[in-house]
């Protein structure tokens, strides 16, 4: 039984399977069982037989633990185990209960048990992270794969917090610590999702484990998986959001973006488009892969059947049909030949290929070679024919084919394929007039000649292939690791804290070889500012300037010397380069980088605009809560001094001794309130600032709660008060501390009923020292949890002395001044409680 938290069921559950085993005449026992004291649990217990367990004596401890002997002597056929994680006492036969489990089961009896998602090992730093208690019993992966049956016990997180404040989880007094730590309703809301994924990541292994076992290659179609397959071209959107529809279809349906990535660097991708539509994947909730294949279609193929993909879509070949004539069938109608009982959708798209266009011959050597291929060409042939000719014979004639073809090769290797044709066309010529009878013309007598000469053509233009496609490859190769290396250097310094802008700026100059890189943005209301350099430009140099920023990316294949431009009245950027002109090769890597910087650019905007509204907004509230306040909080104890001093000064008016005293009691309660509310507003001022004085200093618990009770006036007998002595001192500032929990008690009294005293308790949890302040009055919504806090909030109007809603803003600040949190939470049964948390100064210490 798998929980996600304790308190779920999983014993009760184990129990019932026990019970319901028992009655189909099952031999059940109940080797060991905790019930941690909950009479549900107890009763089911004693409906079966349970094993007596050992008592183990440590450390003057009397401990109870699984009698392994005494099972394995009733020798049943089912054992019911309980918390499977548990650590024996020392002196057990095994360190760990699963262990015991493990000899149980050699022994040939079956055994059920229970353990949380907390005690995987996998898990475990997973879990520390979402609830920050480490878990030290855990127990290995391995261990509960082995299982023959998981089951999960799912609870839901509320209906598991309104257990534990009924009391059937926990006792009383840790319920409230339980709720507000490990029980949040987040922590149990992440931890209920990680159980689920696990179970559901062991429920493929095993379908997945099942169809290897019995030789099932098809896919089943136990939910949609839509695996679409993006070239880096400018069509992998519409494919995306075709593939989001498809799986949008059927519940629980998941969308797999792939990118085959060919081993010689992939020269056709485009950067700037693939991270473009990464982005779209994670926005459609899919997931984005990349493999590495020459093959493209089994490669997509074998990652459908990988995934146990139902659904492949693919677009429509961007190549022209005349081309598809040349070049045979294109990966679409591969892979459909390929995919078997996965369907394929062929999507089309605007860049499909034209009717009749050619395609475009590439070469993938240098101009440089190319012309030096020529030469050799041009030069080597008279040499070789001057000195095949002058050792002719009629015995010579394979001797000199070979050689011509040495010089083809040799052409091919220096020039690539064009000056290895024209090469091998002029060996030819040469052969026919120097070598073929009849000589000295361009005549062939026998037919077996023309064939060699035709051969000899032949042989040629497949060496200069393969000498040109091996070169373009490696520099296809080299250019990808290149160009790679760039974006991890460029996104390893924005991750080590270097600005983003000037990270790209410089790595762009290095990587292109540029004298000079700016990038230069134009406010509508201002003139051009450069926010980003790197290099020294000179006047001479030729500038190539490139639009960065909505609606410029169709202009940068051709970026000719035109700076950026936009219709609306947002910023401009243009990223000028100062040197070379760049080729078109390099244009793929610069439109990665140049949606890197409007990404950049972008953040930038929205963090300026962020920074110069929030200030405005805050102080614009602060100012009508201000002005809201003085005229109507400040008033009311200012005019009743004022009337009751005007009263007093009255000399027609015949006051007796009590009137006289009611009418100063007045007048000195309004000025004493007064002066608090103006000091609140002085406090409130230097936080909203910043400028609050704290000095920190270890501080017991009792050095700041008797004299906050002193300031109220109360006792004992109206606060209950629950401070243990094991609390370690906090480091906090006594002063402030004294005049948060005053606050935070006044409300507590304020709102508490009669007949049920406010709750002060202290505990220690993580490394922090916690206060409680508990009540049991109407609470507060959780829609105005956070309202509370914010200054010049109050639930509604009260007395004279109430304040104008200053109390939790300060005390909020001065928690967090301290380096500390102030929360609030509901109190189990109704109420509210806040918890305020301070740093124990021992870990300071430490």
């Amino acid at each position: 039984m798998l929980g996600a938290a304790p308190g779920v069921g999983k014993t009760f559950a184990m129990l019932e399977e026990g019970e319901r085993l028992r009655a189909l005449g099952k031999d059940v026992v109940v080797a060991v069982v905790e019930t941690h004291g909950r009479a549900a649990t107890a009763a089911l217990v004693s409906t079966l037989e349970v094993v007596p367990r050992r008592t183990v004596e440590h450390r003057g401890v009397t401990l109870t633990e699984l009698d392994l002997d005494a099972v394995l002597r009733r020798n049943p056929r089912v054992a019911l185990v309980d918390e499977l994680a548990h650590t024996n006492a020392p002196g057990s036969e095994h360190a760990k209960r699963w262990q015991d489990v493990d000899t149980l089961l050699e022994a040939g009896i079956d055994v059920i048990s229970t353990v949380n998602i907390q005690h995987i090992e996998s898990l475990n730093d997973v879990v520390e992270q979402i609830t920050g208690v480490p878990q030290r019993e855990t127990i290995p992966d391995a261990v509960l794969r082995r299982a023959d049956r998981i089951e999960l016990v799912d609870l839901a997180p509320q209906a598991l917090r309104d257990r534990l404040a009924d009391g059937l989880v926990y006792p009383e007094a840790r319920v409230d610590a339980a709720l507000s730590n490990y029980f949040r309703l987040g922590n149990l809301t992440a931890l209920r999702e990680l159980a689920l994924l696990w179970l559901a990541d062991e429920v493929d292994n095993a379908l997945l484990q099942y169809r290897a076992e019995h030789g099932i290659a098809g896919t089943w179609e136990a939910r949609e998986r839509v695996v679409v397959a993006l070239t880096g071209g400018p069509e992998g959107e519409t494919l995306l959001r075709r593939g989001a529809r498809i799986a949008a279809r059927s519940a629980g349906g998941e969308l797999l973006a792939v990118h085959v990535t060919s081993q010689d660097g992939l020269r056709e991708a485009q950067p700037g488009a693939l991270a473009a539509q990464r982005a779209l994947v994670e926005q459609l909730g899919g997931s984005y892969h990349q493999v590495v294949g020459d093959d493209i279609p089994r490669a997509l193929v074998e990652f459908a059947r990988g995934e146990s993909a139902t659904q492949l879509v693919i677009g429509v070949s961007r190549r022209s049909r005349l081309a598809a004539l040349l070049t045979g069938p294109g990966i679409g109608a591969t892979v459909i030949r390929e995919s078997g009982d996965i369907d394929v959708h062929i999507v089309s798209h605007a860049r499909a290929g034209g009717r009749f266009s050619l395609p475009r011959p590439r070469g993938g050597l240098t101009v440089r070679r190319r012309v030096y291929g020529f030469a050799l060409a041009v030069i080597g042939g008279p040499l070789l024919t001057l000195l095949l000719t002058s050792v002719r014979s009629s015995e010579s004639m394979t001797a000199d084919v070979l050689s011509y073809q040495l010089l083809v090769v040799l052409v091919a290797l220096v020039g690539g394929i064009w000056p290895a044709l024209f090469a091998a066309l002029l060996s030819g010529l040469t052969l026919d007039f120097f070598f073929v009878d009849p000589l000295y013309t361009i005549t062939v007598g026998e037919p077996l000649h023309l064939l060699a000469l035709i051969l000899f053509v032949i042989i040629a233009a497949l060496v200069s292939l393969v000498v040109d496609q091996a070169a373009r490859r490696s520099r296809a190769a080299l250019r990808a690791a290149a160009e790679a290396e760039l974006l991890a250097t460029v996104a390893g310094g924005v991750i080590r804290g270097e600005d983003a802008l000037q990270a790209l700026v410089a790595r762009t100059r290095e990587a292109f070889g540029l004298s000079a890189v700016r990038l230069v943005v134009t406010d509508p209301d201002g003139g051009p500012a450069v926010v980003a350099a790197d290099g020294e430009a000179t006047a001479s140099e030729p500038v190539q300037r490139i639009p960065v920023g909505p609606g410029a990316a169709d202009d940068r294949n051709g970026a000719g010397g035109r700076a950026a431009g936009a219709s609306g009245p947002r910023e401009t950027a243009t990223l000028e380069l100062h040197g070379r002109d760049l080729e078109a090769s390099d244009r793929r890597l610069l439109s990665a980088i140049v949606a890197q910087l409007e990404a950049a650019l972008e953040h930038r905007r929205l963090t300026a605009t962020a920074a110069e509204l929030a200030p405005l907004a805050e102080a614009d509230r602060v100012r009508s809560a201000l002005l809201a306040a003085v005229g109507h909080d400040l008033r009311r104890p200012l005019a009743a001094a004022t009337a009751a001093v005007t009263t007093l000064r009255q000399s027609d008016l015949a006051l007796g001794d009590d009137d006289r005293e009611a009418l100063l009691e007045t007048a000195e309660d309004s000025l004493h309130s007064l002066a608090s509310l103006v000091t609140d507003l002085l406090d409130a001022s230097r936080v909203q600032a910043g400028a609050l004085a704290v000095s920190l200093a270890p501080t017991e618990v009792d050095d700041v709660v008797l004299p906050a009770l002193d300031e109220l006036g109360v006792g004992p007998g109206d606060v209950e008060l629950d401070l243990s002595a094991q609390v370690p001192p906090m480091l906090a500032d006594g002063v402030l501390l004294q005049r948060v929990i005053v606050n935070l008690l006044g409300n507590a009294l304020r709102y508490s009923p009669p007949d049920a005293r406010p709750v002060l308790a202290a505990s220690e949890f993580g490394g922090m020292v916690q206060l409680r302040v508990i009540d049991r009055g109407p609470g507060i919504p959780a829609e105005r949890r956070e309202a509370v806090f914010a200054p010049f909030q109050r639930l509604s109007d009260t007395d004279n002395g109430a304040g104008i809603g200053l109390g939790l803003a300060l005390s909020k600040g001065f928690v967090e001044g301290m380096g500390g949190t102030l929360e609030a939470e509901d109190t189990p049964g109704g109420g509210l409680t806040m918890v305020v948390s301070l740093p124990a100064a021992r870990k300071v210490d430490e």
